[in-house]
């Protein structure tokens, strides 16, 4: 890992649920170690109400909380990113940019609680259940012993983090 805080950036086709969600809870429980960032292929322009709604009530950052294309973090100046996760499918079959300084990267895909059908408690179960998937996947990825993994160990290990937790996550909403 590097000298300053790692980049880490989540990747979704509408950048306004999902990405947004870890976005803020890496930033949490990174601690000043990680800085999440997150982006859409297609970003919605905006953030989801219950996802805002949800980060609010479970207390978690929200400065600059906002839905932007994947386009900003493939430019000049613009932060070089340690990770890059995509937590969606869409994303994870789109060719993505070039990313400045080859980050590790991995697919930590999980349903879209935006597409969620039902009233409105159902749709806000569905995010409550994507903040729990991807809580506990961030929580477990700040468990690795970077610095005495090789760049292929963390590779490796970042990509079975998708895997945790899927069948949890893949329930369809009520």
């Amino acid at each position: 890992m590097t000298e300053h805080p790692a980049n880490a950036l989540f990747l979704c086709t509408g950048n306004s649920a999902r990405s947004i969600l870890a976005e803020s809870l890496l930033t949490h429980w990174g601690r000043g170690m990680f800085k999440g960032y997150s982006a859409g292929s297609h970003p919605k322009g905006e953030v989801h109400p219950m996802a805002l709604d949800l980060l609010r009530e479970m207390r978690m950052p929200m400065e600059g909380l906002r839905s932007k294309s994947w386009d900003e973090f493939a430019i000049p100046g613009a932060p070089v990113m340690d990770y890059v996760f995509t937590v969606c499918d869409n994303a994870a079959h789109e060719v993505c940019p070039i990313w400045p300084g080859h980050p590790i990267t991995a697919h930590w895909g999980l349903p879209d609680p935006a597409a969620a059908d039902g009233s409105p408690a159902e749709k806000m179960l569905a995010f409550r259940e994507a903040f729990r998937v991807l809580e506990l996947r961030i929580k477990y990825f700040l468990t690795f012993k970077f610095k005495a993994l090789s760049r292929a160990q963390v590779q490796s290990a970042a990509a079975d983090v998708g895997r945790l937790w899927a069948g949890s996550a893949a329930r369809k909403s009520p």
